[in-house]
């Protein structure tokens, strides 16, 4: 009997292969791929002629998880798909579904919102900055920044319970509010911590003739091919791209009258770049990491009081341990959420919901049938759609230069395969 062809083996054929074209594999057991990655390049001598990604290699169906699962309980799956940054996965999803459900969160809620997501925007700039030296062989350079990430570890753990999957959100709130003396340590870290690191590690690496040499003019994208391929966050920032979710479609604290008594919304700066190349996206993401901080200090200072979930009366959120342990109607009520799988019902619709995360624009589309599990559940992940454009980036290029290409798009596996 014919057999089908095998597909693989025959999708990275190289075309026009001639004499002086051979093809290599790299990765995905590559350190700068990260055992995820796999690209199939065809080569004149060390130049690259062609780039065939291969992913996949991290697929785990976490589209299709979210049709079996709550709308609470798919924030455990969240976590997993950008675990450089898990917080701001949380805070993404229950975006959406707040939208799919017509929820107006509170305003502590969303001050305390707009710190987690700035803070998981920190988090995932420090790795990102610190693999783009050690990529490129600076490994020195590479523990400054790294330093930095464990403090928020810490914050994060004292928040959710958990130091690396937080799975903080809920659907109209949060797990829970923010312990006593967290705001604090955070602003002790943020002022006295963070700074100097950044700094000896700019005057370590940014100033560093072989890093300079190395990132300069490599990789180039250039403001209407970000344009035209989507990109979005610090990779189109850093080719002139003036776009980014907090201003052009504000939500939380970006927003004005976020409290509901015309607070005005937090003031902070875009960082626009227009080299295009590695560089300029290493020099995006440190400023970026200088702007967040600002926003966040600026929320410590006006942290407005009162709940972090929605009215009570409601039933779109679980009740207060103390009312399940001391009131027969707490009790029910979390029975009937939690113990019969009943979850919460939002009606008949659908909904897309996106926030600015690290990366870019993460967005969620949810569609419902009035079930208490969504009838469809779709991401659009920022590494995804940044990573199309890694095969035009490094044809042309030496063999060398895909590290360091590869490490300025930050392309997170999980993200990318969903």
């Amino acid at each position: 009997m014919p057999t089908a062809p095998n597909i693989r083996s025959t999708a990275f054929v190289a075309e026009d292969a001639g004499e002086d074209r051979w093809t290599l594999n790299f990765g995905p057991q590559h350190p700068a791929t990260h055992t995820t990655l796999r690209l199939v390049l065809q080569l004149d001598g060390e130049r690259v002629v062609k780039c065939t990604p291969d992913i996949g290699f991290l697929h785990s169906g976490f589209e299709k998880l979210g049709e079996h699962l709550n709308y609470n309980q798919y924030v455990v799956v969240c976590d997993r798909m950008n675990y450089v940054s898990p917080m701001a996965n949380n805070l993404a999803w229950h975006t959406a579904c707040e939208k799919l459900f017509g929820i107006e969160l509170t305003p502590r809620c969303k001050a305390i919102r707009t710190i987690c997501a700035e803070l998981a925007r920190i988090q995932d700039h420090l790795l990102c900055v610190g693999c783009m030296g050690l990529d490129l062989g600076a490994l020195t350079a590479w523990f400054y920044p790294f330093n930095q990430r464990e403090p928020i570890f810490d914050l994060f753990e004292e928040l959710s319970g958990a130091r690396f999957m937080v799975s903080y959100t809920r659907v109209g709130g949060l797990k829970a509010d923010v312990p006593p003396g967290w705001l604090d340590r955070l602003r002790r870290f943020l002022r006295e911590d963070m700074p100097p690191g950044i700094r000896d590690f700019e005057a370590l690496l940014i100033r560093n003739r072989i890093f300079i040499e190395r990132t300069k003019g490599i990789g180039v994208i250039s403001h209407d091919e970000a344009v035209n391929w989507s990109l979005t966050g610090p990779v189109a920032r850093a080719s002139g791209v003036k776009r980014d979710l907090r201003k052009d479609e504000p939500y939380w604290c970006y927003a004005d009258n976020w409290d509901g008594q015309g607070a005005a919304a937090v003031k902070f700066k875009v960082p626009i770049v227009y080299g295009g190349d590695v560089f300029a996206r290493c020099i995006v993401r440190l400023e970026e990491i200088r702007q967040s901080a600002a926003i966040i200090e600026q929320l410590i200072d006006a942290l407005p009081d009162g709940p972090i979930n929605v009215a009570p009366e409601e039933k779109l959120t679980l009740p207060d341990k103390r009312e399940i342990h001391f009131s027969i109607e707490g009790l029910i009520h979390h029975f009937e959420k939690v113990m019969t799988n009943r979850g919460f019902t939002p009606p008949v619709g659908e909904a897309y919901g996106a926030n600015e995360t690290a990366n870019g624009e993460l967005g969620f589309f949810i569609a419902s049938d009035g079930g208490n599990c969504p009838y469809r559940a779709r991401c659009r992940p920022p590494s995804l759609i940044n990573y199309q454009t890694f095969p035009k980036l490094v044809t042309g290029h030496q063999i060398s230069d895909i590290v360091a290409i590869m490490g300025s798009m930050n392309i997170i596996a999980g993200e990318l395969d969903r």
